[in-house]
């Protein structure tokens, strides 16, 4: 690891094959935890290049536990983290509102490691038991059409280095990984970002493959659509900016949108979304997201008709649902 660090040190980049054989080791625990923590901190001064990523990438998948989940239609709805904006965890409230839909959703997921409440602590808190049986995952897919994948029960590298992503608090390279080793391999991926170079790293390496995804930068910072300014949306067919306007809500301050300071009290504000006593604000921008990932499957027509499924599911309490099918079975 000395070699490799100064070299980095020396302004040099890792090539691909240098980056999946580094990150093989760090899963190995063949180094110490300095020198784990010298190699992040070197991606906090500079961000990862595209072979750096694809890398690392390579290395989380050929390494992951094998699981089988029928996938072939379903998506994943997740955001890097590391925005530093504490919001509610819209992400995964966006995939319960789209699994209340009928549209199966394989969501992945991981504690929070720059974030107080990642959404692993949200759904722990709610009671969910993580797992990695494929059968007992599929059954959830069917019953609930929502499973939950907690990237540690399948990633052996992200495992260890949980500790010390949690002691650094910082977002690191690994933010940037969770989105795209999702176990299942869901047809449909929706990525939220926190900055547009990363989202034109993801674009490129993205490009290159069969299924769909479409990444979400809100330019005022979150890796979500937040309504609290314009937001960019980027797919295989290109990318456009949509106004809250656009996306038929209102704009929404920051403060609206502010998650717990405990994953207690988040998972408090989480359920109390989905059994329909949100805010305007709040339920304004979970649907946004949630109608967004549903129009760009293409699959269910206009984004109007989208929208109008996304709020039937929240109203209805079919979110709901699918939130108690799979955490009380």
């Amino acid at each position: 690891m000395k070699e490799i660090l100064q070299y980095l040190f020396n302004h040099n980049t890792l090539s691909k094959s240098e980056a999946k054989a580094t990150m093989i080791e760090i899963a190995q625990n063949k180094f110490n935890d300095a020198e784990v923590t010298a190699f992040i901190s070197i991606f906090l001064m500079r961000n990862i290049t595209l072979k750096e990523l694809e890398g690392f990438r390579e290395a989380l998948l050929k390494m992951a536990v094998d699981v089988n989940i029928d996938s072939h239609d379903a998506m994943d709805i997740v955001g890097t983290g590391g925005d530093g904006k504490n919001t509610i965890n819209i992400s995964t409230l966006a995939s319960f509102v789209v699994a209340g839909t009928g549209q199966k959703v394989t969501k992945h997921g991981n504690y929070g490691a720059s974030a107080t409440t990642g959404s692993s602590n949200v759904m722990e808190e709610l009671g969910y038991q993580f797992k990695n049986n494929s059968d007992q995952l599929n059954e959830e897919l069917d019953k609930a059409n929502i499973c939950f994948l907690h990237a540690p029960y399948f990633h052996p590298a992200l495992q260890s280095v949980g500790a010390l992503r949690k002691a650094l608090g910082l977002r690191t390279f690994f933010n940037l990984l969770g989105p795209l080793v999702n176990p299942a391999k869901p047809k449909y991926s929706v990525i939220g970002v926190y900055n547009l170079e990363i989202a034109r790293i993801y674009q490129y390496l993205l490009q290159k493959e069969a299924h769909e995804f479409i990444l979400v930068h809100g330019l005022d910072g979150y890796d979500e659509i937040s309504l609290t300014q314009d937001s960019k949306i980027i797919t295989k067919a290109g990318e456009e900016i949509y106004s809250a306007e656009d996306l038929g809500f209102d704009s929404v301050s920051p403060e609206s949108i502010k998650g717990g300071e405990t994953p207690q009290e988040s998972a408090k504000i989480f359920r109390n979304i989905l059994e329909g006593n949100g805010s305007v604000q709040q339920n304004s921008v979970i649907l946004a997201n949630a109608s967004t990932a549903l129009y760009h499957t293409r699959k269910f027509g206009a984004y109007e008709n989208c929208l109008l499924m996304a709020k039937e599911s929240l109203e209805s309490g079919k979110a709901l649902r699918s939130l108690e099918l799979l955490v009380n079975g």
